[in-house]
C-alpha cells in the first residue's frame, strides 16, 4: 500500500490522499483556498488521472474536503463517493453551495469587468455538482466494506461536525488511519472523537499544531463582544462557516439571550440559505451530537433566517445594532462579502471571526490588521473593531490531540502531519516526537510514501 500525499500539505486546504494498491482510491477530494498559488491547482489538470481512481472516501462535508469533487467527476472520475450518512446530506447543500458561488463570482466579474478573464468562468456548475453528488453512497459508522477490490474501509466518528468521520483503510497486510479533522472533547455541540487502538500509520491533520485554544468561557467573550457593539450602536458582523460553526453560535447566542447576558430583543439574523438548511439537518440527527430536543428547536428559534437576496440588501440598509451571521468562515465568498463592504468601514461595528483563518484569505489578512480589503475588484476600509473567537474552533488543539494520541495502545509505524501551515505542522512534530518517541514527519505536495506493518509490540 502506498499514500501520495496531493493535499494538505504546507496548508489547511485541498485535502487529498491517493492510496494504491493494485486499486486506487482517493480520501478526500477538496478545494484548495487561500493564496493565488494554491487556487490555481484547482484549474490545472490533476496530478492524477480521475478515471485511474476506483473509489472516493471522504472523511466529512467541508469543501477543503470534498470541494474539488464536482471537477474530479467532471473530468473523467466515475466510481463511488463513501461517506457518512450525515455527510452525504452536507455535501448535498454545501456542493450546491460551492458552485453557485462559483458561477455568481464568474457572473459578477463578467458584469462589472474586475477579472483578468473574458470571459470569467466557474471552476463548476450546478450541474457539474450534481453529477458529483449522484455517486454519493452514505455507509453507517463502524461498518467494514470493501471500498475497492483488495482495500477495506471502516469510518469512526472524529467529532469536528455533523457526520465527520476518521478513515481507516486495511490493504496488503497493513492499515493506515486518516484522521480527517479532529473535533474537541469538550465541544458544545459534538461528542468526541472516537478512541483508536492502532493503525500501522497515521495521517493526522495539525491545523492547531503549534498553539492551545485560549482558555477563556466562549459565552461570556460574545456576550461582551455584542454588548459592547451595541451600546455604541454598532452591528456585529460573523463570517461564519454555514456546517458546525454556525450552529455552535446560534446556541452560544440562545443561551446569552436566556440568561440576559445579552438583550432578548437584540436582532440576530443568519444570512445563509445554507446554514439554515444546515441547522434542519443537526436536528434529524440528533443521534450524533450532544443537543437535547429543547437546544435543537433553540437553534432554529433564536435567529432569523433569511432567505432571499433582496432580504440580504435590506439588511445592509439598516442602522439599527444588530447580530448577522453569513457566509463563508474565511470571508472568500457568499453573502459576507456585500455585508462586510457596507459594515467594515464604520468604527462603530464589529467583525467577529470565530476560528482558523487560512493564509491568503481575506479573513487571515483582516484578522491580522489589514487597513484595507479586495472585495468584488475594489478596496474596502476596515475601521470596524476585529476579533477573532478561536475558542469556537472545532478543531482539537495541540494538546488535545496530544491526549487523544495518548490513548492509542499500539504506536504506529509512523505519522503523517498534513492540514496544517508549516510552522503548525513542525511543533506538533516535535511535540510527537518528544512525547513518545514515534517516527513523525511532515510530508510535501505529491510526496508517496509506503505503508507497511508495524511490528509487534
Amino acid at each position: 500500500m502506498k499514500i501520495r500525499f496531493l493535499g494538505a500539505t504546507g496548508t489547511v486546504t485541498g485535502s487529498k490522499y491517493l492510496v494504491s494498491a493494485g486499486s486506487r482510491v482517493l480520501v478526500d477530494c477538496g478545494l484548495f483556498q487561500g493564496y493565488k498559488q494554491l487556487r490555481l491547482r484547482n484549474w490545472a489538470p490533476p496530478p492524477v488521472d480521475p478515471a485511474s481512481v476506483e473509489a472516493i472516501v471522504l472523511t466529512h462535508a467541508h469543501i477543503d474536503h470534498s470541494g474539488y469533487l464536482p471537477l474530479f467527476v467532471k473530468r473523467g472520475f466515475g466510481g463511488p463517493v463513501y461517506c457518512s450518512e450525515a455527510t452525504a446530506e452536507l455535501a448535498a447543500i454545501l456542493l450546491r453551495d460551492s458552485a453557485h458561488l462559483q458561477e455568481e463570482q464568474a457572473e459578477h466579474a463578467n458584469r462589472y469587468g474586475w477579472s483578468k478573464h473574458a470571459p470569467a468562468l466557474p471552476l463548476y456548475t450546478r450541474k457539474d455538482a450534481d453529477a458529483a453528488l449522484a455517486r454519493l453512497a452514505p455507509l453507517a459508522f463502524d461498518r467494514d466494506w470493501e471500498c475497492a477490490p483488495g482495500i477495506r474501509a471502516a469510518l469512526r466518528p472524529a467529532g469536528h461536525i455533523l457526520g465527520a468521520s476518521m478513515v481507516e483503510l486495511h490493504a496488503d497486510g497493513a492499515s493506515c488511519l486518516f484522521s480527517g479533522d479532529l473535533g474537541r472533547p469538550d465541544d458544545p455541540i459534538m461528542r468526541p472523537p472516537a478512541d483508536v487502538e492502532s493503525a500501522d500509520e497515521l495521517v493526522l491533520e495539525s491545523t492547531y499544531g503549534n498553539r492551545s485554544h485560549p482558555a477563556l468561557d466562549t459565552g461570556a467573550e460574545i456576550a461582551s463582544i455584542v454588548s459592547r457593539t451595541a451600546r455604541r450602536g454598532g452591528v456585529v458582523i460573523v463570517p461564519a462557516f454555514a456546517v458546525g460553526r454556525a450552529q455552535a453560535l446560534l446556541l452560544h447566542l440562545h443561551r446569552l439571550k436566556a440568561s440576559g447576558a445579552i438583550p432578548a430583543a437584540l436582532p440576530v439574523y443568519v444570512d445563509s440559505p445554507m446554514a439554515t438548511d444546515v441547522t434542519h439537518i443537526y436536528v434529524r440527527h440528533r443521534e450524533e451530537h450532544r443537543l437535547d430536543e429543547r437546544e435543537c428547536a433553540a437553534l432554529s428559534n433564536v435567529a432569523r433566517f433569511v432567505a432571499t437576496p433582496d432580504e440580504s440588501r435590506a439588511l445592509d440598509q439598516s442602522s439599527w445594532p444588530m447580530v448577522i451571521l453569513a457566509g463563508s468562515g474565511m470571508a472568500t465568498g457568499g453573502r459576507v462579502l456585500h455585508h462586510l463592504e457596507r459594515f467594515a468601514p464604520d468604527a462603530r461595528n464589529t467583525i467577529l471571526f470565530t476560528g482558523f483563518q487560512a493564509g491568503g484569505t481575506r479573513g487571515d489578512s483582516i484578522v491580522r490588521g489589514a487597513s484595507e480589503v479586495k472585495i468584488h475588484g475594489a478596496y474596502v476600509p476596515v475601521r470596524a473593531e476585529v476579533r477573532n473567537l478561536e475558542t469556537l474552533s472545532a478543531h482539537a488543539d495541540a494538546g488535545e490531540i496530544l491526549d487523544w494520541l495518548a490513548r492509542w495502545k499500539k504506536a504506529p509505524r509512523r505519522v503523517h502531519l498534513t492540514h496544517g501551515e508549516p510552522a503548525a505542522a513542525d511543533a506538533l512534530r516535535r511535540r510527537i516526537g518528544e512525547r513518545f518517541g514515534w517516527d513523525c514527519e511532515v510530508p510535501d505536495y505529491l510526496e508517496e510514501v509506503d505503508v507497511a506493518c508495524a511490528s509487534p509490540a
